[in-house]
């Protein structure tokens, strides 16, 4: 899977006690993260969204919420969310066009664009794939909360992970679920250390 508009950041190591552990998270260029007069941050889905699919982003907000200082709460006005997250169809600004290719990655069908954009800010991701917001696996497809945990690992400002169990991982095969793997904390608390 190629995540387009992602940055692989520099890799940080960390030490516990007398044990050297290389940690394998990394962060966008910069050390980019929220300031803490905005760990309150509201979302939003554009009217219409299925109630599944806004049940997965919120499962996915409310995982990253148990593990750093963030709140995050449903906006129903789409256009005053801080974060807005919108699923299209068609190039929307990427530079890619909905071809059905990303990469190598085949799609045998029309993906969506998924595209998380804070408001206020530039920073932008966006990825295309095809959704399953049920619990399920289906083959061919990728698991809705799983990929916004990634997504939303990138707007709290996580880069890619070298550690296939992590959710920043920068690939995830179809049919996957994850959740936040050790390195995932780890860099999160890191970075609002």
């Amino acid at each position: 899977m190629a995540l387009i508009g992602c940055e692989q950041a520099k890799k940080r190591p960390i030490t516990h006690n007398t044990l050297h552990t290389i940690s394998h998270y990394a962060f966008f260029n910069g050390n980019l993260k929220w300031p803490p007069t905005q760990y309150q941050l509201t979302y939003g889905l554009p009217p219409g969204t299925p109630s599944n699919a806004i049940s997965a982003v919120a499962r996915a907000f409310s995982t990253w919420a148990s593990q750093t200082p963030f709140t995050f709460s449903h906006n129903q006005d789409f256009a005053s969310a801080d974060l807005q997250i919108g699923f299209y169809s068609g190039e929307h600004g990427t530079g890619h066009h909905s071809t059905g290719k990303t990469g190598s990655w085949p799609m045998p069908f029309p993906p969506l664009m998924v595209s998380l954009t804070t408001t206020g800010t530039r920073l932008r991701v966006r990825i295309i794939w095809r959704l399953w917001p049920c619990m399920n696996p289906v083959a061919g497809s990728y698991h809705l909360e799983t990929m916004a945990l990634h997504e939303i690992g990138h707007l709290l400002g996580l880069g890619h992970s070298n550690v296939q169990d992590a959710i920043m991982f920068p690939r995830i095969p179809p049919a996957t679920i994850k959740g936040l793997g050790d390195d995932d904390i780890r860099g999160i608390k890191t970075l609002y250390a």
